[in-house]
């Protein structure tokens, strides 16, 4: 009997201190902000995580963005040229950025001659911290003639997630130069291109031949059925060098018009679109318009979350029920 107590006392502790040797998946871990001229360096634990970049593109954007296993979880092009397997479509789409196509009749998402930009104005608040970092900045939104036609107030903040990395978005465009119409559209809002293997498809003769991308979403519609479905979160995941990864993004429920529509492509291009309803969501004409009155705002708040494995094992649908819980 006394060698059999002290064979399980053995078990206990050798299993007790295994299990406590393992790195909890939701330990805190340190996130420091670094500032340059023209970007800010997000650092997890010492490790880049991603860059905003404030200038010198058509609105600011994050890039690169790793993802676990330090895997580049975005489309480099066209911020970083050369890369083997990426197509050059869509010029426009930088790897993650927040802009809409039709603001009071000027489009700030594509790269024309007479495209509205947005430039960064101030830098408010920057912040590292034990468990998150934080950047806060004021931004214009100008026509090809310099015409302001609205601002926002952004706010970026970065930690650690169980299994990956999360980046939160806290959007809030203010009428402050006048109405504000957005009208019906595809083009934005909170937008990310998708390393290529995340893709659904292939695009052989751009010389993309390694996608093997999956999406589903909320609602447990999957592949390209997502495309301008409504849900509350959206999924892409696949291989990156044998490693199974995906791209996760929450539509927060205070948003307007929650849960909101998705501009989800086969190519990689994903995109939370309030706004949508008739370009992208098949609702009649003009149902996705709004009108923002001169002197008011508009909120809106995403999270993308950066995970090992599929969704089932990321467990995303509980952590977006952890995100769209408010905190007691």
């Amino acid at each position: 009997m006394q060698r059999m107590i002290t064979f399980l006392t053995v078990c206990a502790v050798t299993l007790f201190g295994s299990v406590a040797a393992m790195p909890s998946r939701a330990t805190a871990q340190t996130v420091t902000i670094k500032q340059s001229d023209d970007r800010l360096s997000v650092l997890i634990d010492g490790e880049l995580f991603t860059e905003y970049i404030l200038r010198g593109h058509s609105r600011p954007v994050l890039f690169p963005i790793i993802g676990p296993h330090g895997l580049s979880m975005t489309r480099s092009y066209p911020i970083k040229m050369g890369v083997p397997g990426e197509s050059h479509d869509h010029v426009h789409q930088k790897p993650m950025f927040f802009a809409y196509g039709w603001v009071n009749g000027v489009n700030f998402f594509a790269e024309a001659a007479d495209s509205g930009k947005t430039v960064h104005d101030k830098l408010l608040k920057v912040e590292s911290g034990s468990e998150r970092g934080l950047i806060q900045t004021t931004n214009n939104w100008i026509t090809v003639d310099d015409k302001i036609v609205c601002t926002d107030t952004r706010t970026l903040s970065f930690q650690a997630v169980p299994g990956g990395r999360a980046i939160d978005w806290e959007i809030t465009l203010h009428a402050s130069h006048g109405e504000l119409t957005f009208r019906d559209d595809k083009h934005g809002i909170m937008a990310i291109r998708t390393h290529p293997n995340l893709r659904l498809d292939n695009a052989p003769d751009a010389g993309v031949t390694t996608a093997n991308g999956q999406a589903v979403n909320s609602e447990e519609v999957s592949g390209k059925a997502v495309f301008g479905k409504r849900a509350k979160w959206i999924d892409y995941w696949g291989k990156i060098d044998d490693k199974m990864v995906g791209i996760a993004i929450f539509d927060h429920p205070s948003n307007p018009r929650h849960p909101t529509w998705w501009m989800a492509r086969g190519y990689g291009y994903v995109a939370a679109d309030p706004f949508g309803a008739h370009a992208i969501g098949g609702e009649p004409p003009d149902t996705g318009d709004m009108t923002i009155p001169a002197g008011e705002a508009i909120t809106f708040r995403y999270r993308f979350v950066f995970h090992e494995g599929d969704p089932k094992q990321a467990k995303i649908a509980e952590q977006y029920r952890q995100y769209a819980t408010p905190s007691e």
